[in-house]
């Protein structure tokens, strides 16, 4: 295996008290975590501190509530916390290079807004905003958008495609130097600069143009979550960084080589796409004291969630009833156009796990990579993956807040550092400038560079 010569990327995806299900119960957890401004600009500081490329925000609009069990929210910490926007607006005046990533759906958001809400935040952050995009996972999103059915995914990644060409020519509304705001002359905007949008298509019809003038960074990074078929499909034509989930290095390496190989077909390089999967490392003192650690949190898992994870996961109510020391039923099936659900079951079969076995794997990084070590043993790990072309770097998932992100970098970070793979300092002061993708040059601005050749 060949030493590749860049370095590592690293994400923080932070989840109030941690991203096990049952890290809310942890002593060490604040109870209120969701909802306090301190404890997520403590995280982001901290994170910036160790020079992570970005903070990373998940997002959900209501589909986790099941509104014909309402029983089923009295033990569930994720179902009270802030809209991600809105918090990293906040973080953004108290941090000054972390790159701040926010979820929000194609399949629920109207694309002006959407723009227009992350053209803002780019502005007001210097240059540090990522969208990312997803088309919406939970059914039960749907009714509180109007709709009484949660469109099939073909439907959504159709008008996630559409929608993303929408937001990305509304961020192209101005050029770079639109506004002159020249006091002499009176010329606030030069109307020869402005590009009105004026897009009819199957899905959407939005005029333009925006009202927030091009931000910092030419436009906020694109993220994409989602390893289905058309989910690799628009991460190869749309994204910049795309986060995933896969339990082997082989898994992960076809799905690096997959989408990176699909980029040419839409005229993209490589090199302009980063491919993040999610990791959830523990770290000790060594390989056993780190999974001490871990069964700390394992053993606060209530039986009732994992049940229920498991039913909403396969969408199947039944598995609620079911033996949880006996393996999934036969009759668990999973629509192959569902990436996680398909993993999930896949390493269930495979591994023989009872339906037990499989809640508490899946209850903390719920299907993504887990590792456990001490800081050699991690790094060693992070490496495998770095080198053998199955990522460009890695989303950490700290299981439970701020005790399991203190411990990566406290203990990984320095030794990724003694090895040359990770830096020692932020590169520019925008996140693209960070994470080594370039600067979107304005369509208008490329057009006139060809004319100009051409003479």
């Amino acid at each position: 295996m060949t030493k590749r010569t860049d370095t590592i990327r690293l994400g923080a995806f932070l989840m109030a008290t941690g991203h096990h299900v049952a890290a809310w119960r942890h002593p060490r957890a604040a109870k209120d975590a969701g909802v306090d401004i301190e404890h997520y600009v403590s995280l982001a500081q901290k994170a910036e501190a160790a020079k992570f490329d970005m903070m990373f925000l998940a997002d959900s609009q209501g589909g986790f509530v099941d509104r014909d069990d309402p029983e089923s929210i009295a033990r569930m910490a994720g179902v009270a916390g802030f809209e991600p926007i809105t918090l990293l607006s906040a973080i953004a005046a108290r941090t000054q290079r972390i790159g701040l990533v926010a979820t929000a759906t194609t399949t629920y958001y109207p694309p002006f807004l959407l723009a227009r809400l992350f053209a803002s935040l780019d502005t007001v952050s210097g240059g540090r905003a990522a969208w990312n995009l997803v088309t919406s996972a939970a059914a039960g999103e749907a009714q509180n958008f109007g709709l009484e059915q949660h469109p099939e995914p073909e439907v959504r990644y159709a008008r996630a495609a559409e929608f993303a060409a929408v937001v990305k020519g509304l961020w192209e509304s101005w050029e770079d130097d639109a506004f002159p705001r020249d006091r002499d002359s009176g010329l606030f905007a030069d109307p020869s600069k402005l590009h009105i949008l004026g897009h009819k298509g199957a899905h959407l019809s939005v005029a333009g143009p925006l009202n927030v003038p091009r931000s910092p960074q030419g436009h906020p990074v694109v993220v994409q979550a989602g390893s289905s078929e058309p989910g690799r499909e628009l991460a190869a034509a749309t994204a910049e960084v795309v986060f995933t989930a896969h339990q082997t290095l082989a898994s992960a390496a076809d799905f690096y080589a997959d989408v990176k190989g699909r980029m040419a077909r839409h005229g993209r390089r490589p090199e302009t796409l980063k491919i993040m999967p999610g990791v959830m490392a523990v770290v000790g003192d060594s390989e056993r004291h780190a999974r001490e650690k871990y069964e700390e949190l394992q053993a606060l898992v209530h039986p009732e969630i994992g049940k229920r994870f498991l039913a909403r996961l396969f969408e199947d109510d039944r598995l609620l009833e079911h033996d949880e020391n006996q393996p999934l039923p036969e009759w668990v099936q999973v629509d192959g156009r569902k990436s996680r659900p398909a993993l999930l079951l896949d390493m269930a079969r495979r591994e023989d796990l009872t339906a037990r076995e499989l809640h508490l794997r899946v209850t903390g990084a719920r299907g993504h990579w887990t590792i456990f070590g001490d800081a050699g043993q991690i790094a060693d790990q992070l490496e495998s993956w770095f080198d053998g072309h199955g990522a460009d770097g890695f989303n950490v998932m700290p299981p439970h807040l701020p005790d399991h992100l203190d411990d990566f970098i406290a203990e990984v970070l320095p030794e990724l550092r003694r090895r040359g793979r990770f830096r020692t300092d932020y590169e520019g002061t925008t996140l693209r400038e960070n994470l080594g993708l370039p600067f979107p040059e304005h369509p208008a601005r490329r057009a006139a560079a060809l004319a100009e050749a051409a003479e």
